[in-house]
């Protein structure tokens, strides 16, 4: 906002640029409204009494110098009421009219910080000369619109003049309306969350709906539908849409990019979708049906999707972030497959030269660096497996044993089946001692290495079943149609490389229950 003040003897004219004075319209507020700013009683003033009035500092958006009227002292809590000047102090409920700016005399501050910076002076006359020639300020480069409207077009793209930095070209900020310089989509597939520009070609995402337009060109298209040609001056040219009633949503940060293929979810069809040259694909039905159906509808309006490309181990990151819980997964195009879950939750997460990074905690943090592993965000974490073994589906069975095929430091921490539960099963420790220490080993429910593999037994805790006639843990093995094992690292190799490449039970077929 700037102030004009004429000069008599050259007609000069003086700007003042008054930084401090937020805004003024003509309208009615509650005084009480004003109780919430935040205000700073000035060090001259020390403590106040109630009923002073004292100077203090407005934070709105620029400080302003004024007077407020203590109403109330508790130790280093103040409060005030805001007065205008000379006038007797308002009370809760009483009215403060602000109405067009006629006197620039008592503007607060005006006069009271860094004037030199502040002030602006111009001469009217050329040179400044005596009778010289007189300027006036001349006609403003913008419309006053006196009925403001605003149209939110959710499903439209609008595009500026050309920006060439070699010749210095920068009409960015001209929308010439004389011009096609829009384009629309279908509203009925929603707001366009994201776009994103690929070689020659721009990829639209609306919330239900994925299309591809031409940039800079445009495609002539015979009876046939093949392209005659692909001149012209269009920057974007038609809007292709591919097949399937998919989209975005509208979480576009579930977006990752890797070569020629994006990966988004769709929240609203519950899916997980991956874009190709082959167009879209469904990657959340590899296995995965039931459990994104479940969790992307429990993400909600107000969680988040965080995906994002894990350049290291080539695979799409993706994060889950209802309220107050997350799951993390990754999927690996090599198998077409997730292929395990992570316990981190990224704010954001990408890949930059071969590292992966995610963003949490507001820092960057750069994954697969370091001797730790398991240890994300400064959070250490134990590493776990968990498989289903079901020989023969349809057959009641009893499983004797577990074994695997790996790393010593595995063990086994739940293993149970639809009806039975086992006790857990440790790595064995090394003996060094005696013999008897030895003999003792041998005794304890430990995997016990053997040609290559580490086997233990399973010993039922299920407690008795009336309807049985031998059950508890008086057997050995647990009964039921599949067992389910959660296999993990032991506390003290938490944070080491400990690979795992099978995990076995024998079984038996038993008469039932």
């Amino acid at each position: 906002m700037a102030a004009t003040l004429e000069l008599k003897y050259f007609n000069s004219f003086w700007i003042k640029k008054l930084d401090k004075i937020v805004d003024v319209i003509d309208s009615i507020a509650d005084f009480d409204s004003i109780n919430g700013l935040d205000i700073t009683v000035s060090a001259e003033t020390g403590t106040p009494a109630v009923g002073q009035l004292v100077k203090t500092a407005f934070n709105i958006s620029n400080p302003i110098q004024n007077e407020v009227y203590v109403t109330a002292v508790s130790g280093s809590v103040i409060t005030v009421s805001a007065v205008p000047q000379t006038v007797t102090p308002l009370a809760p409920g009483d009215k403060l009219r602000f109405g067009p700016l006629q006197d620039f005399t008592f503007i607060p501050g005006a006069y009271a910080s860094t004037p030199a910076s502040d002030w602006y002076i111009e001469e009217s006359r050329i040179r400044g000369g005596y009778n010289n020639t007189d300027v006036d300020l001349g006609v403003k480069a913008y419309i006053v619109e006196d009925d403001i409207t605003q149209n939110h077009r959710f499903n439209s793209m609008i595009y500026s003049g050309i920006f060439n930095s070699r010749t210095g070209v920068n009409n960015t900020n001209q929308f010439s309306v004389g011009e096609e310089i829009t384009r629309s989509l279908d509203p009925v597939n929603g707001s366009i969350q994201k776009l994103y520009s690929e070689d020659t070609n721009l990829i639209i995402f609306q919330e239900s709906k994925v299309s591809n337009a031409l940039i800079d060109k445009d495609a002539i298209y015979s009876a046939e539908g093949q392209p005659l040609t692909t001149s012209g001056n269009l920057v974007i040219g038609q809007i292709r849409a591919y097949s399937g009633k998919y989209g975005i949503s509208n979480n576009p940060e579930s977006f990752a990019i890797h070569g020629f293929r994006k990966y988004f979810t769709d929240r609203v069809q519950n899916t997980v979708l991956r874009l190709s040259k082959d167009g879209l694909e469904e990657i959340s039905r590899y296995g995965m049906i039931d459990y994104f159906r479940d969790n992307l509808a429990r993400v909600g309006d107000n969680g988040k999707i965080i995906g994002g490309w894990d350049q290291h181990n080539k695979q799409y990151t993706l994060s889950l972030r209802p309220v107050n819980s997350y799951n993390t997964l990754v999927f690996d195009d090599n198998i077409n497959g997730w292929v395990s879950r992570y316990s981190f939750e990224p704010d954001q997460s990408f890949s930059v030269r071969n590292n992966f990074y995610t963003y949490k905690d507001r820092k960057v943090w750069q994954h697969y660096k370091g001797t730790q592993r398991a240890n994300f965000h400064l959070a250490r974490n134990i590493s776990s497996i968990t498989t289903v073994l079901n020989q023969n589906p349809s057959v009641t069975k009893s499983f004797k044993t577990i074994s695997y095929e790996g790393d010593s430091g595995w063990g086994l921490g739940i293993a149970k089946t639809n009806t039975d539960t086992s006790l857990s099963v440790e790595q064995a420790v090394p003996f060094y001692g005696s013999l008897a220490d030895m003999e003792a080993g041998l005794f304890v429910n430990n995997f016990k290495l053997k040609e290559d593999t580490y086997a233990a037994n399973l010993f039922n805790v299920t407690p008795p079943n009336n309807a049985e006639i031998l059950s508890g843990q008086d057997l050995s093995g647990i009964k039921g149609y599949f067992l389910t094992c959660v296999m993990r690292i032991g506390p003290e190799d938490q944070f080491e490389e400990r690979k795992l490449f099978m995990v076995s039970s024998s079984a038996t077929t038993t008469n039932g229950y």
